[in-house]
């Protein structure tokens, strides 16, 4: 195994190199190959992510409520969000799957490679203390967790806004993607609100429901300052 190549996707060098190795066995390969899989890593792994990322949301977005924490550790310590950390640090090309695994893409089945990021958290809290394992979760979360605050801080802008321009009748209210930006792990998404037609606000965002969020809060501004000036 590439076990320097994996070190360096994840950022930390591994003293007990057999904890990384460990981490990358699945059941599979265990069975055929007698030896130890990650399932334990994975088990302590998932209650140090939740833990840490509870943590850090908590001290990081103290505006947030308890629900809205909830909500984003949801949306972050998922088996989707996972499986895309662990494209990003290419952990199936490192994974130890059984022969038939490996004959239908297991190393490269979501819940395989999710499972891998729980099995690498554990192994880097023996190895190097719950300090570092921290630094590792935070490092391929907080990006993820900043997208998914805004989206539950804004979850009900387009509500409000649809409410407030068909208050007098049906309107076209219409959110149009313009354009994207940058590599498919890190977009930017840029979108206009049109209402019949006519361009109200724009959006910029990290995911798509972002940015139409963000349009439908700058057209709600708008709004409300347009119903002031006329009021003053």
């Amino acid at each position: 195994m590439k076990l320097e190549k994996l070190e360096e996707a994840i950022g930390h060098t591994f003293r007990n190199k057999e904890l990384l190795k460990i981490a990358m066995t699945h059941a599979s390969y265990a069975n055929e190959y007698n030896c130890e899989s990650n399932e334990k890593l994975e088990f302590l792994g998932d209650s140090i992510l939740e833990y840490v990322s509870s943590d850090y949301i908590y001290q990081k977005y103290p505006k947030l409520k308890e629900g809205e924490m909830t909500k984003v550790r949801a949306t972050v310590v998922c088996e989707n969000c996972l499986h895309k950390i662990a494209q990003r640090l290419n952990f199936s090309d490192f994974l130890q799957v059984g022969k038939s695994e490996r004959l239908n893409h297991g190393n490269t089945r979501p819940a395989v490679m999710a499972d891998s990021v729980e099995a690498v958290i554990a192994a880097i809290y023996f190895d190097g203390g719950l300090e570092k394992a921290r630094e590792f979760i935070i490092s391929i979360l907080k990006d993820e967790i900043e997208v998914a605050t805004h989206e539950v801080g804004m979850k009900d802008y387009k509500t409000v806004l649809q409410e407030m321009l068909q208050a007098h009748g049906d309107v076209k209210i219409e959110y149009v993607l313009k354009k994207t930006e940058g590599p498919d792990h890190n977009k930017t998404f840029y979108t206009e609100m049109r209402c019949n037609g006519e361009t109200l606000a724009d959006g910029v965002g990290k995911s798509k429901k972002t940015a139409e969020m963000v349009a439908a809060q700058k057209a709600i501004e708008m709004i409300k300052a347009k119903r002031k000036g006329k009021k003053g």
